[in-house]
Formats: C-alpha cells, structure tokens, sequence
C-alpha cells in the first residue's frame, strides 16, 4: 500500500457513517462556495482584501443567502460592495442553486425523467424542495442550447452521412398527431461520427429532406463522399440536386425487411435464406446472379419482394464499389438506428409531448447523452482512412 492511499484511509475513517462524511463534504462546499465568492469580488473592485482601500467602491460587508447543492441545503455569507454593482457569476442575485444541481436535473430529465419525477428525486437524495417551476426553468434553458447547437458551422467534407428519420406522437390544436424527427450523422475526417443536426417535420418524405440537406450547406459542408439512407422515395434523387456528386447507398437491411412483408410466414425462413446470398456476395455481378436465382424461385410466387430489389438496384448495390472495411460502414444504417434506439429509451416514459419545443428538448437532451462517449475514432480507421484517401484522392484533403 502506497503512503497516499494509507493517507486516504486514514482521513475516510474520521467518519463513522456516511452522513458524517456527506456533512463534511457540504461544510467543505460551502467553505470554497465563500473563498470563491471572495475571490470575486476582488475582481470586481480590482484590490485585495486587505489591501489599502482606494476610494472608489469598497466592500460592505456579508447577507446571508441560502443554497441548494448536490451535498443539500447550506447558508453561506455573500459578500457585498457599497454600490450594489457586484453580482457573483457562481450564484447570481435572485438565484439559490448551484451549477452542478443544475447540471443534475438536466441529466435526470436527459434520461426520461419527468419534472414531478425530478422534484421527488432531489427531495428524497438532497432532502429539500426544487419546484416543478423551477425544473421546467431550468430544463427549458437548454432551448438556447439548441439554437447554438443547430447552427454551427460544419466542417467542408463528411466520408458518409448516415441520415434517418424517427417518429414521435405530438399534441396540435387538441389533437396527437404523429410528427418526425429528422437526423443526419457524418462521420468526419477524423474518423469521429458526429450528429450534425436534428430537425422536426411531418411525417418522413424526400421534399423535407431537401431542406435538411440545404441547410447542412448552408452550414459549410461542401461534399459528402457516401449517404446512407433508407429506402424512401425519390430520396436519391433529392441527394443528388444538393450534393450531386454523392454515392448514395440505400439500408440493405431496411430493403430485407420491406421484401420480407411480402411473404408468408412459413415461406419466410427460406425466402431470407436465398436473399442473403445477394447482400453477402463477393461482387456486384454475383449479387446479381444471385438475385436472379431469388427471381427464379421465388418470382412467380412473390413477385412484389424481387420487385422492390430491381427497382432499387443500382442504389442497394453502391457498397460493392468500395473495400471491405468501407463496405461494413455503410450498406446498412445500423448506426444511426442504433443511436434512434437509444433516444427511444431515454423518451419512453413520455407517451406524447405537449409541444414541438417540448419535443426538441427532449430529443436534444437524449442525443447529448447517447453521444457522450463519441470520442474516438471508429474500427480500423487507419486503414478505412488509407482506403478513403485512394478512393477520393481529390475530394478528401486532409
């Protein structure tokens, strides 16, 4: 055992029970909470404490204010100036609450909680009253957050932009009405996936989709070297009028599950059994001899499920122009269904939203906490890297 764990020990067995050490924690609190606020006002008088008092303002002495904190509810000393000019940027005037409460509501809330769901949380852990006024003030200050967020600039080139949308019940004029939240997720030249924006609209279509892609234009990306998509109407062809010269790829696995709604159940084991020889083929033109097998033994019966692989081909089969390890990043829209999933979890306990803005910050909040761990560059992106680089010599610079 090392001296600073022996010293570590020591100080924890000071405290005979967790109470002890959660009010020494809070009394530590409150001690620094005052230390900065003095600091502060230094900084606002422009001398020390006890330095000679020029004779412009001067301190005044203390109020006493009382705080809300992760450690509970504590009464500090606010030093005061004699013009009333000083406002401490850690506890402003008017506010009682401490930043990293704050910073847990929005966490909780994050994660699905409701506003009378937080308020009985925080008196139960923190044993004191925050108001469900108070919550929604606080959760409401993210809306800001939004605005920053949404309106960033971009950078000038994503390698692919996996793009999707995800469907939420809303209320409008006295009714629920199904609205859809719009994502697009870019992987950069990083090799780091990024989510570049949400936007909220009626039910998916390719007219929206053309002024989300405007708007990621506008925003400064210039070119986007693959999409993924599903396989929505005359999506395509929206991508195209933006970023013309984008490979568009559309979700093999969005494509199995649309032909497989046309087939029966007890035809499905083996039908699905023959299509994977399409997806799973080593070239472009074995997949298509294997479709032409599907055709053949399943065409007459199921003509509708080889219909939808034919109209669809040239996009379904984009991946087979590029490497293996480029192959697995974007024949399918995994990803960003997987981060839908996650959203999914953190709004389930919200059946229907009350408003758009309601929505959004719900959304927003769940996006920041799935993507938390976004920090590093994706499998093998060394060598998917080199691949890019040779692929889109002139289009990538690094």
């Amino acid at each position: 055992m090392d001296k600073e764990q022996m010293l570590s020990d020591a100080f924890l067995k000071q405290f005979k029970t967790g109470e002890e050490l959660n009010s020494f924690l809070a009394e530590l609190q409150k001690r620094g909470i005052e230390k900065i606020l003095e600091g502060e006002l230094d900084a606002h008088l422009g001398y020390d404490k006890h330095e000679k008092m020029p004779d412009s303002n001067s301190r005044n002495g203390y109020s006493k204010k009382k705080i809300k904190t992760s450690y509970g509810e504590s009464q500090i000393q606010v030093p005061r100036d004699r013009d009333a000019s000083f406002n401490p940027m850690l506890i402003p005037k008017r506010q009682s609450m401490v930043d990293g409460l704050e910073n847990v509501i929005v966490s909780l809330y994050a994660k699905g909680m409701s506003v009378s769901d937080i308020e009985e949380q925080i008196r139960e852990v923190y044993n004191f009253q925050v108001s469900t006024a108070t919550i929604s003030r606080i959760t409401d200050a993210v809306a800001s957050d939004i605005i920053a967020w949404q309106n960033r600039p971009l950078e000038s080139v994503y390698l692919v932009v996996w793009m999707d949308g995800i469907v939420f019940k809303v209320r409008e004029n006295s009714k629920v009405v199904n609205k859809t939240i719009y994502l697009a997720v870019g992987l950069n030249r990083d090799g780091r996936k990024e989510v570049l924006g949400m936007w909220l609209g009626r039910n998916e279509s390719a007219s929206f989709w053309l002024g989300v892609l405007t708007d990621l234009k506008a925003r400064g990306v210039e070119d986007i070297l693959i999409t993924a998509t599903d396989n929505l109407n005359g999506f395509t062809e929206t991508i195209k009028q933006v970023f013309p010269e984008s490979n568009t790829q559309i979700c093999v696995v969005h494509q199995i599950r649309n032909s497989s709604r046309y087939v029966v159940w007890k035809d499905k084991k083996a039908f699905t059994r023959d299509m994977k020889q399409i997806y799973d083929a080593p070239t472009k033109e074995a997949a298509r001899a294997a479709l032409e097998d599907l055709a053949n033994i399943w065409g007459r019966k199921y003509p509708y499920a080889i219909k939808s692989w034919e109209d669809n081909w040239e996009e379904l089969t984009v991946f087979f122009g590029f490497p293996l390890e480029i192959r697995k990043i974007i024949y399918t829209t995994n990803l960003i269904e997987n981060l839908n999933g996650k959203i999914r979890k953190y709004t389930k306990n919200k059946l229907s939203f009350p408003t758009d803005e309601a929505l959004l910050k719900s959304v927003f909040l769940a996006l920041r906490e799935a993507t938390k761990k976004w920090k590093m560059p994706i499998h093998n992106w060394g060598l998917i890297l080199n691949q890019f680089l040779t692929i889109f010599e002139k289009r990538v610079q690094l």
